[in-house]
């Protein structure tokens, strides 16, 4: 079985020369705090689709994909095997915290995100994997 291929970006910014990564709580308990990310669409681009993931998931536009940080294959809970590709996006004009409507459609239709940022890699606990890749976020 092909790996599904998913992409997610470390959304950053500097707050008083401190390094910040944007988080969010999702609305379901169990799927606890995340970063923005997503599923590849077939003949899609990994940087186009996290461009179009962060979009979607956060509600910001003027932000700028840095790079890919790391990729790798990782089994998720389901059994399922993702390809995963973490990018590092810049955005240097985004508010404290603010909550957004996902606007990608489907399982995530009429949910609300709560967005907020951290400022270390362990302040507070991502849902398993989301986290792999911060320490170099914030290295």
């Amino acid at each position: 079985m092909e790996p599904i291929k998913k992409a997610y970006g470390y959304v950053t910014r500097l707050k008083e020369g401190n390094k910040q990564v944007l988080v969010f709580q999702h609305p379901i308990p169990e799927a606890g705090i995340q970063i923005p990310k997503g599923t590849v669409k077939p003949g899609e681009d990994t940087f186009d689709a996290v461009t179009r993931e962060i979009q979607e998931e956060t509600g910001l536009s003027d932000f700028k994909v840095e790079g890919l940080l790391a990729e790798d294959l990782w089994k998720n809970d389901d059994g399922a095997i993702h390809n995963r590709y973490f990018y590092s996006i810049s955005v240097s004009n985004a508010p404290d915290e603010w909550n957004c409507q996902p606007s990608g459609g489907g399982e995530e239709d009429g949910l609300t995100f709560r967005f907020f940022w951290i400022s270390g890699e362990n302040e507070v606990d991502l849902i398993r994997g989301h986290g792999d890749y911060l320490h170099l976020v914030f290295k």
